[in-house]
């Protein structure tokens, strides 16, 4: 130990309080710390937490007069896992850690959110390498003794220690793959383009469009599915293609841009499948295919990656993907390089182009475009359209790939008559440069034995005409707003209500949730001088918030189930509330719920406040088992929380509960409710199969998860809006063809909407069958015009410049505010890289080694720059080397702007947003700047 080493742990002191805990490295600690001083340092964790107990362990620590301590702490927090640590105090290098600052802010304020949102079992699994292994174990007790509550408190504790550098893009990551709602708020992407990557069917033609799919044999067309008994090793052997997959596939097959619009459930991946090997197969020897297939949702992605390399790779072509998950460890160059199919989602591609590490789609041969109705507006499809057809409407002498689009609807947007939805699937084709839009014709009657539409029946459901329950939860969310509101009264200029541009909200509603979610964002970006005090009442307006949400959920769980069960999940709230951390504001609020809680049993207990709409349900469940003993029914409920509530009734329910209900949820986490993982959904859907005295599987949204369900020949949607396509697959012709399909709402609008939905489907299928009639070449020519039209038009935005600020401008550290350069002296290289020409710029920074140095486009990394003041050393960019110069590239996020004349200061996340006068980056005013040093520096010697 040199007294280097010492001055040094002294000096970063702050950074191991903040991450160590250090009862977890005592036990490798023991040849230098004595069994009463290990004791010490545990009761002051106990007492007074492990940052009060870090500091004990670092005084001691430095006392220590033994040879090899240092080493011996080194090696101890490697045992330990504290490996982001071990390496910043080895390198005396705190900037990876310092970076992550700003996550532990941003947890901190969402914190009484994170613990009313996460069930912690879940996402544990996913970010465990992020942890400590002893903090895993915490938490998992924490949660079985205390409640999920207690546990997702203890889960922040210990993200906020956590040492490793990539916990907040994990996090973001697992929250996704549960599809947690906490995931809007959790932004870890700073400056990149807010897209949504989720379907984004149009709204009018996604709410019911229920689909049977039956078999009379096993299902021999989904890919992924392992059939193979235990034990015995998966093989493949490729499928025989049905009459309509065959006419699906072969106008792309012809070498034609190619829509393929059918129905969910009918194999269109196997068509695909099928399009990708002729297309591969056609190029003579010499010469190779390149196909790229793009899959909006990560779940697809995977599922997508499995089926085509199974189909692929045993003829002896390589298969690869890259979703957002895997992009950080590979590259994207390398990985088309080297495959003949890559599986994309398609933000990857989007961003290659960005930042040139894909030139051009003429690598590729073949694009499949998976849900390809999404390629409108600034969809991630769109974005990699507008490449293709800027190169196409360019004049380029590269060849452009074939497009392949794949969907269940094209949709028809707006369209009041089949003339306007025509136009609107003329600008889908124009945006997918396709004049082939592909529907099953000659086959229909094969497609129909495997898909088939239930008969359609729709039932206006009454609501209770007085509700006591939703009087009471209504005042105290009003008292609970109004808690909220009294925190910005002193600020005077900010109210609760312009925080949200939302309005005329109504508790026990989307759109009042809607709101809290719209509140919350504001408060994330919510700012006071006082850090203290802003940090005060962003808490408090979280809390009031998720307990708003609670109270909402409540409300809508009674608006469609009983009173009991609205009420058993408040109470379940409340108690785990009370198992956490329950500060002030928690415990007020708990007090404000019990005071009302016994009137509330007594409505939960009166028979006068039965739900008229579960009569209704009953009436109809009891007709539908009376006419046929053997229905098999699945029931769609828009909520988890309404589907323990239903099935709960029906066992409850003399006349029912001999149907004995199975539940079936999707994977997300919205609440303390929990979802089912996907070996839980399909443990419940083999036990729908086998057990026959299990009648009605009770479900929300699922089949856009993958999921199989047998055996429904009844499907009812109970007051059931969702946005997605329902896939029921049944064996039996005869049972399928008799099935039906019931909609319960108490809302008249939503049936008038199903029934203009009915009208829309049919204009989308006029309107399509009108298309097909056309003349190719026709149809071709349309398609140019909106093209070049639509293109026009980006450009002509693209022209519209803000006024440029010429005002010489100061760059300070966004850290420490030394000032960096002026604006006079950035220069632009090639459109999108900043750097800085004059040399006094190189002494107001260091550099070190870059950790991963590679070449990209023109540019080659050669190592990292930082702040040059010792005690900021602030990441301000990349030093690289472009053609022949060395130069700093810096980024705008790491610097305060200061106008020179008022000393007025502001932010920008990305240059764009900063409108000054660009100076593109010249090689002759580097080389003569060069040339003029030299000639003074000769001056010198002379």
């Amino acid at each position: 130990m040199t007294a280097e080493q010492r001055r040094n742990l002294h000096a970063f002191r702050g950074y191991v309080r903040k991450i160590l805990d250090p009862t977890y490295i005592l036990s490798y600690m023991t040849p230098w710390f004595r069994d009463d001083v290990v004791q010490h340092i545990q009761a002051e964790k106990n007492n007074k937490g492990p940052m009060e107990a870090a500091s004990l362990f670092l005084q001691i620590l430095l006392e220590l007069q033994e040879e090899g301590w240092f080493r011996g702490f080194l090696d101890a927090l490697h045992q330990a896992g504290y490996s982001g640590l071990y390496e910043a105090i080895e390198s005396w290098d705190f900037q990876k850690i310092e970076k992550l600052e700003e996550y532990r802010l941003l947890l901190k304020r969402l914190q009484p959110e994170f613990k009313t949102t996460i069930n912690p079992e879940d996402i544990l699994p996913e970010i465990s390498g992020c942890l400590i292994n002893q903090e895993c174990e915490e938490i998992i007790q924490i949660s079985s003794n205390k409640g999920l509550m207690a546990g997702a408190e203890k889960m922040v504790e210990c993200l906020l220690r956590s040492d490793k550098e990539n916990w907040p893009k994990t996090l973001k990551l697992a929250l996704e793959k549960e599809e947690s709602k906490f995931s809007e708020l959790w932004m870890v992407e700073k400056g990149a383009e807010n897209i949504q990557m989720k379907d984004l069917e149009d709204d009018e033609m996604k709410t019911l469009d229920v689909q049977i799919v039956y078999k009379e044999e096993p299902e021999n067309q989904n890919l992924s599915q392992n059939s193979c008994p235990p034990g015995v090793p998966p093989t493949y052997s490729p499928l025989k293609p049905r009459n309509y997959q065959l006419e699906l596939a072969l106008p792309a097959q012809k070498g034609k841009n190619t829509i393929i619009c059918a129905p969910t459930g009918c194999g269109k991946t196997f068509v695909s499948l099928l399009i990708c090997e002729h297309h591969l197969k056609k190029f003579p020897q010499g010469r190779k295919g390149k196909v790229v297939f793009f899959a909006v949702q990560l779940p697809v992605y995977e599922q997508q990656k499995s089926v085509f390399s199974k189909h692929f790779e045993r003829l002896g072509y390589k298969v690869a993907g890259i979703s957002g998950a895997t992009a950080d460890n590979v590259s994207v160059e390398q990985i088309i390089e080297n495959n003949d199919i890559i599986i994309l989602t398609p933000q990857i591609l989007v961003n290659s182009f960005k930042n040139g590490t894909v030139p051009s789609l003429s690598i590729f041969t073949l694009m499949i475009f998976d849900e390809c109705h999404n390629t409108n507006k600034h969809h991630p499809y769109n974005m990699i359209m507008f490449n293709y057809l800027d190169q196409k409407l360019g004049g380029s002498s590269d060849s452009l790939p074939q497009v392949i689009g794949l969907t269940a609807s094209v949709g028809v947007g707006d369209a009041k008559n089949t003339a306007e939805a025509t136009e609107y699937i003329c600008k889908l084709c124009a945006s997918l440069d396709t004049s082939v839009v592909t529907t099953v014709r000659d086959n229909l009657e094969e497609l129909e034995e495997v898909v088939y539409k239930p008969q359609k029946f729709f039932r206006k459901v009454e609501s209770r005409t007085t509700d006591r329950f939703k009087c009471i939860i209504s005042q105290l969310m009003a008292e609970t707003e109004a808690l909220a509101k009294s925190i910005f009264e002193e600020l005077g200029t900010v109210t609760l209500e312009n925080l949200s541009q939302i309005q005329n909200r109504n508790f026990g509603t989307q759109k009042y949730e809607q709101w809290i979610i719209a509140v919350q964002k504001a408060c994330m970006v919510f700012q006071m001088p006082d850090k203290d005090e802003e940090s005060r009442i962003c808490k408090a307006l979280f809390l009031y918030t998720s307990h708003l949400r609670k109270y909402n959920d409540a409300l809508i769980i009674n608006e469609d189930a009983r009173v009991k069960d609205a009420l058993n999940y408040l109470k379940n709230f409340f108690r785990n509330v009370r198992a956490a951390g329950f500060d002030a504001i928690e415990q007020d609020l708990t007090q404000r719920f019990e005071e009302k809680l016994l009137e509330l049993e007594d409505i939960s207990m009166d028979p006068s406040n039965e739900n008229p709409k579960l009569e209704d349900l009953s009436f109809v469940l009891q007709e539908e088992y009376h006419l046929n003993p053997e229905t098999r029914t699945i029931l769609f409920a828009k909520t988890r929380a309404l589907v323990d509530a239903l099935k709960n009734w029906i066992e409850e329910h003399p006349r029912l509960s001999f149907l004995k209900p199975g539940v079936l949820t999707g994977r997300g986490r919205t609440n303390q409710t929990m979802g089912m993982t996907l070996p839980a959904q399909k443990c419940a859907l083999d036990a729908f199969r086998t057990n026959r005295d299990s009648k009605i599987l009770i479900a929300t949204s699922v089949a856009d998860e993958g999921i199989d369900i047998a055996q429904c020949n009844l499907v009812i949607l109970y007051e059931y809006v969702g946005n997605v396509i329902k896939m029921i697959q049944t064996r039996g012709r005869g049972r399928a063809r008799g099935s039906k399909c019931f909609l319960l709402t108490s809302n008249a609008d939503v049936i008038e909407k199903e029934k203009i939905n009915i009208c829309k489907e049919k204009m989308m299928n006029d309107s399509i069958s009108s298309l097909q009639s056309w003349n190719e070449a026709v149809f071709k020519e349309k398609i140019l015009q909106i093209q070049s039209h639509e293109k026009l038009i980006r450009d002509n935005q693209g022209k519209v410049k803000p006024v440029l600020d010429k005002k010489n401008k100061k760059l300070l550290c966004r850290k420490c505010k030394t000032f960096a350069c002026y604006t006079a002296d950035i220069r632009v290289v090639e459109e999108c890289h900043f750097t800085v020409v004059k040399d006094a710029f190189r002494e107001r920074f260091v550099t070190k080694l870059h950790p991963r140095p590679k070449n990209f486009g023109s540019f080659e990394k050669k190592a990292k720059i930082f702040c040059a003041r010792k005690d900021c050393l602030h990441d301000w960019g990349i030093q690289v080397r472009y053609k022949s110069f060395e130069i700093p590239v810096i980024k705008i996020e790491s610097f305060v702007v200061e106008d020179v004349a008022t000393g007025a200061q502001t932010l920008y996340a990305k240059w764009k947003d900063f409108n000054f006068e660009k100076i593109p980056f010249d090689a002759a005013e580097m080389y003569n700047h060069a040339q003029d040093l030299n000639l003074q520096g000769m001056d010198g010697l002379e």
